[in-house]
Parts: C-alpha cells; structure tokens; sequence
C-alpha cells in the first residue's frame, strides 16, 4: 500500500512506529481519527474533517497541538506528495501516550500522526445487509460525541454477524430500537418519493458525507427528512442506500433478503456529490 505519512515534524513513505504496551492508546484506546478521501486531485470537505479530528480529540480529554489549519495544510501537502492521479484516504489521528491514574488520560501527552495512502472508491455496486442484534450506545454510555477508535469494534461485531449470515453488510440500531445506521456507514433510504434518514440523536456519528448529500439533495428539489427510523420501514423501502466517507454513496441491492434495484436517488445522489466535489474542492492539477 503505497502512502505517506507525517509525524514529529516530517514526512516518511514507512509506517512510523509509533506506540508500546504502556501507552494508554495501545493500553486504553485513547485514539481518535477522521477519514478524508481525495480522488484526481479533489478532496471534498477536508476543512470539515479536520475540524471534526480536533473536536473529537477534546471530547477524548485530549489537547490537541494542532489546529484545523494546520492539519489542512498537512493533508493538502501529503495529496502534493502522492500526486494528482492519486486515489486516497487521509487519516489524521490525535491518540495519548500517558495515562493519569489507570485510565483517565494525560493530555499534556496527546501526539498526532497523518497517513495518506492508496484506496480505491468502491464501484457504484450494490451490497446485501440484513438487521443485526447490535446497538449503537447512547451518549451517555460512550464517547460518541467524538469519532472514537474505541467506537469501531461493535460495528465491527455487527458486520461479522450479518456476513456469518451471508450478507455484506449490517443494519444497527440505537437503545431505543430506532435504526441508527449502517455498521459502517450512515443509512438513508426512498419511499413515495422522499428521501429520509435516522436523526442525529447523539448515538452515531451523523457523518459529513450523510449531511452533503442531504444539502445536495434538497437544493437540487429532492424532499429530504431527518426523523426517527423503525426497521420495518426498511422492509418496505422503494430503495435503499448508504452514505459514507470511504464510498460516498452505494447502493443496497439486497435488505433482509428482499430484492433491490439501484434507484434514481442513490444515483441522483452520487453524482451531485461528484459534480460539487469536482466544482469546490479541487486541491491539485488535473493529471496532463
């Protein structure tokens, strides 16, 4: 996997290594990141997923040494280093060496690091999910105020649940038993000509992708609506699709075993979002 990388004041084209058994990242979690993407030289909303990394980090009682800014100027000279035909994702990650006691963090410690590398955008292809039995916390039982590491594993369970089950992907609720989203991206789906998706309650990160697409949308005359969720609406959905910083938008083909088709608003929605990334974020030359 070809990428660069920045931390302690330069650049490297190896991993750096960066943590041991008796560093509270390694030990304890005490790890945020985002995930930018860049593709021909655009990088839609990097200011956004900078500000985000840093307001993650304070909500992980960390102190963060760099300001948005400053990781913007970061991420945009890394996409100079891979190049204008690169297709990447851009993780700026705060994470803490010390710990204050056995788990509260030191955040006099707190250290950063910035990968960019390879990773293709997933084809416009559509991908099975099914109802898991896992939930999204509430805010009061995690850090989900902040775009936590420590957040990633119950998507990762609820994911192996759908695949052990034949499917790619999983549907999670919250504690109430409202769908919350994806297992690994936000969710949003099409009945009688609306478009809708869960509201942001505190439980899942209501990501920068889901709120472009929604923007998109509605400006382009698309009825959109943010409000509770039942799962037996997926049941019936006319279509269905996920939003997301590693794919964008995709479609779902197959819910619960029922039959889908690529609908014109997951279409409709992929390509406003390609067409204004292009229009507002282009960070390098197109490639000759």
């Amino acid at each position: 996997m070809a990428g660069v990388y920045w931390y302690d004041g330069r650049w490297m084209t190896e991993e750096p290594k960066l943590t041991g058994p008796m560093d509270h990242a390694f030990w304890l979690g005490s790890v945020i990141f985002d995930g930018g993407r860049s593709f021909g030289g655009v990088a839609p909303d990097l200011d956004l997923h900078c500000a985000r990394a840093v307001r993650s980090a304070e909500a992980m009682l960390m102190k963060p040494k760099l300001d948005a800014a400053a990781i913007e100027a970061l991420c945009r000279e890394g996409l100079r280093r891979m190049g204008p035909d690169a297709v990447t994702y851009i993780r700026p990650m705060f994470f803490v060496r010390r710990g204050l006691g056995a788990a509260r963090p030191d955040p006099d410690s707190t250290d950063f690091v910035l990968a960019i590398y390879d990773s293709p955008l997933p084809p416009f292809a559509g991908f099975s999910a099914c109802l898991a039995p896992f939930r999204r916390p509430a805010p009061d039982q995690a850090p989900t105020d902040a775009k936590a590491s420590c957040l990633y594993p119950n998507g990762a369970r609820a994911t192996a649940w759908a695949v052990e089950r034949g499917f790619d992907n999983a549907i999670v609720c919250d504690t109430d038993g409202n769908v919350a989203e994806f297992a690994s991206a936000n969710v949003m789906f099409a009945k009688d000509g609306v478009v809708v998706t869960p509201a942001a309650n505190g439980s899942f990160l209501a990501g920068i992708t889901r709120r472009r697409v929604l923007t998109l949308l509605a400006e382009a005359g698309v009825k959109t609506e943010e409000r509770t969720v039942r799962p037996e609406e997926l049941d019936t959905a006319d279509e269905i699709f996920s939003t997301g910083n590693y794919a964008k938008v995709l479609p779902c083909t197959n819910y619960n075993g029922r039959a889908l088709q690529p609908g014109p608003f997951a279409r409709q929605a992929r390509d406003l979002y390609f067409a204004w990334a292009e229009a507002n974020w282009r960070i390098l030359p197109k490639a000759a």
